[in-house]
């Protein structure tokens, strides 16, 4: 439902000190996202007036990632704050909208359907701020919300400043808020930096709010991990980990078999039709799309590939930003990479890489072979250790490869080449002119063959190594150096 009298804002200026890194804490990455963009695409579905991300530390990189998802983008600098960073926000927002949805941009586990709830809980209520609560079976290091008899709240306490009776609390705030905009703005103006930061706080304005009579609700999440933050290498490892199990649980759902689901790496955005296998230890990244009855086995690592129907991986192979046909097989150790385009039933073996090429239906290049910057008709066979030369120094240049052509082993196409339909290449043949429909391309020395030169060249050898023998045994005998002069300055002494 379009929220058209709310704006979402985004608070991802900080650097994230305890992640101990030069990158944004909101440019790290949980299961295959950035973390500000998991909370932009669950803010999405709310369609709100607009939606705001607060920037500061590595702005440029954030925009770079906020505005393509549809961002308004707000630079806060310096970083004064939660507090301070909707003060920044205020002009962007404008006189538009009623009510405002505050989340942090390190909260990637945020589901859409909680957002909604606060919402509604906040209208319903004619609160002036309602928390995102959450009950945790340890809230160390939480602010606690204290509540009144009704259920609403009267305070958000700092862990440190917990008194005994209220340390079994186990409510804490999350840091995500909805705010009626009308009583927000004037708190914001009265609010004080009176703390060992020196920033302006939005728990500052809340507690202005409750002085001044409004009424502060607190709506609690369903599950308690939605509010977790990724402040530390550890708890962005375990929001990974969440991520990634229940992409897997969501799969295997949905009719996919895997093999020890445990070892299997999957980003949130691939998708994989019913009945195709994973194998263990395969990576599936970025934005891979697995049609049904596929099999990727052990070892593949595929990142923004596309599989149609029946497509089988074998172990080990490398595919990445390229397109396999239906019933197309890889592998084992194959590398697929910059935009291939392999049509259905193609055939490619083991330690062969394409690169920027173009394989027509039933092309087989089953051993040893580099194919870039090619094209390669329909029925061709490709033999072992084919290279196309595409790099001149300077330039890539195309080879143009026609249908039914049969390529001898070890053959070189020094490109820009072209080789006709129906054309024959010669086994260990260099080619560097066009070969024409139908013609056989050779391009080799004639061979020399020279009958009995292995055995003179061993009997040679044989003699050498003998009279090398002789010449270190008459070494052996004669007498070690500077013998004759001692002999000589021996019987000038007498």
């Amino acid at each position: 439902m379009p929220h058209s009298d709310t704006v979402i804002v985004i608070l991802a200026a900080g650097k994230g000190t305890r992640l101990k890194s030069s990158l944004a804490k909101v440019l790290h990455r949980a299961g295959g996202l950035s973390l500000v963009e998991h909370v932009i695409r669950a803010c999405q579905p709310l369609v709100p007036e607009s939606l705001h991300v607060v920037m500061g530390y590595q702005a440029e990189d954030v925009r770079a990632v906020v505005v393509p998802l549809g961002a308004k983008t707000v630079l806060q600098n310096p970083q004064l704050g939660t507090g301070h960073a909707m003060q920044v926000a205020r002009q962007s927002i404008g006189n538009r909208a009623k009510y405002a949805v505050v989340l942090p941009g390190d909260a990637p586990l945020i589901h859409t359907q909680t957002m909604e709830k606060l919402l509604r809980t906040h209208i319903a209520g004619r609160a002036a701020a309602t928390i995102l609560s959450a009950h945790l079976p340890n809230p160390a290091g939480y602010g606690r919300i204290v509540r009144k008899a009704d259920g609403s709240v009267a305070a958000i306490v700092e862990d440190k400043a917990l008194r005994a009776d209220q340390r079994g609390l186990t409510e804490v705030n999350s840091s995500m808020y909805c705010f009626t905009l009308a009583a927000l703005w004037p708190c914001l103006e009265k609010i004080r930096p009176e703390n060992v930061h020196k920033e302006l706080y939005l728990t500052d304005a809340i507690a202005l709010l409750d002085k001044a009579g409004e009424k502060i609700l607190a709506e609690v999440a369903p599950a308690p991990q939605e509010i977790l933050g990724c402040n530390t290498r550890v708890e962005l490892a375990g929001v990974d980990r969440l991520f990634r199990a229940q992409k897997r649980a969501a799969l295997m759902d949905a009719g996919v078999t895997m093999y020890l689901p445990e070892t299997i790496l999957i980003d949130t955005e691939v998708e994989v039709g019913t009945d195709s296998v994973i194998e263990p230890n395969v990576q599936l990244l970025g934005n891979t799309r697995i049609g049904s009855n596929c099999a990727v086995r052990t070892g593949s690592v595929l990142t923004d590939a596309v599989l149609d129907e029946g497509v089988l991986v074998r172990q080990h192979c490398v595919i990445s930003g390229s397109h396999l046909g239906a019933g197309a097989v890889v592998g084992p150790f194959a590398h697929i990479r910059d935009g291939a385009d392999l049509r259905p039933g193609v055939r490619v073996g083991n330690y062969v890489e394409v690169k920027k090429s173009v394989l027509e239906e039933g092309v087989k290049a089953m051993h040893l072979t580099y194919l870039g910057d090619a094209t390669v008709g329909r029925d061709t066979n490709v033999g072992a250790g084919t290279i196309t030369c595409n790099y001149d120094g300077t330039k890539k240049n195309p080879t143009k490869i026609g249908a039914r052509v049969f390529v001898g082993s070890g053959t070189e196409l020094v490109a820009p080449v072209t080789v006709g339909d129906g054309a024959y290449i010669a086994a260990g043949s260099t080619i560097t002119e066009d070969v024409p429909a139908e013609a056989l391309g050779i391009a080799r020395e004639r061979q020399v063959t020279k009958p009995g030169w292995a055995a003179a060249k061993r009997e040679g050898a044989a003699k050498t190594a003998t009279r090398s023998s002789v010449d270190h045994t008459q070494i052996g005998k004669s007498q070690k150096p500077g013998a004759k002069a001692r002999k000589k300055t021996k019987s000038l002494s007498k």
